[in-house]
Order: structure tokens, then sequence, then C-alpha cells
């Protein structure tokens, strides 16, 4: 009886291996992998509603949205940690006001009383959150009037 688990075993490990080709992820967050180290997929963050430009002072509309995306692109929603939010390019010197960091609801960090305090164009923001890859917004304006 072992002798035929021990070969069904190996079977599924050939089955699995060959389906998935170049060692990609068989399981979600936190699962194996099949031809790789073997260590817990990373999960990865999205800007799913980038920032549009926006006048100074004033919030940033619609509310920036960023994703919480497992190793197979997938939003995660057990997902936990803080995302947190900051200016990644500068042109002029601007600060960030509002709620910098939110803890994401099935996946999903919304930011929606964010604004920047100065004209400039060309600003970028930057998502990071313990145990997942950061991600940069597209680039937008902030205007004076």
């Amino acid at each position: 009886m072992s002798m035929r688990l021990k070969h069904f075993g190996l079977g599924m490990a050939v089955l699995l291996t060959t389906g998935c080709p170049q060692g990609e992820r068989v399981l979600g967050n936190g699962g194996f992998g099949i031809g790789s180290s073997g260590t817990p997929a990373t999960d990865a963050l999205s800007f799913t509603v980038q920032p549009s430009s926006a006048i100074a002072t004033q919030i940033i509309t619609p509310a920036i949205q960023v994703t919480v995306l497992d190793s197979l692109g997938n939003t995660d929603p057990n997902f936990t940690a803080a995302v947190t939010i900051a200016i990644r390019a500068n042109p002029v010197g601007g600060n960030l006001s509002g709620a910098k960091s939110v803890a994401p609801v099935n996946g999903i960090a919304s930011f929606g009383d964010l604004s920047i305090g100065k004209a400039g164009a060309g600003y970028t923001l930057r998502a990071t959150a313990p145990g997942a890859t950061a991600a940069t917004s597209g680039s937008f304006t902030i205007t004076s009037q």
C-alpha cells in the first residue's frame, strides 16, 4: 500500500510540474511552488484607480484605490497589513495631506481624502505595505485653480 501512495505522490508532482511551466505557483498567496524555491508567494500592490489631476489643497477625486494582488494576479481579500501612500515624484515640494495609511477591505485600500498643497506637474505616488511589492502611480498634475 505505501508503495502505491509513493508512486501516486510522484505522479502528482510530475503532473503539477507539467501543468505549471517556469515554476509558477500552484496555489494562491502563501501556497507552495513547484519547480521554484518553494518560498511563499508575495503579494503585489497595484493602483486600480490612479490619481487624477486636481486643484491644490482640494481632495483628489475619484478616490485613489490600491488593490492587493496575490501571486496569480487576483485580489487578495485576506491581506490585512496597512497600505501606506506617499509622494514619490515631487516636482515642486508639495505636501500630501489626508489619511496616508489605510487598512484594505477585501483587498482594496481606498484613499478618499488625499490632497496636495502645491501646484505642479509630474507628481507620482508610491504605495507600500509590509509583505507586498510596492507600486508607483502614473503621473498627474496639481493646478492652482
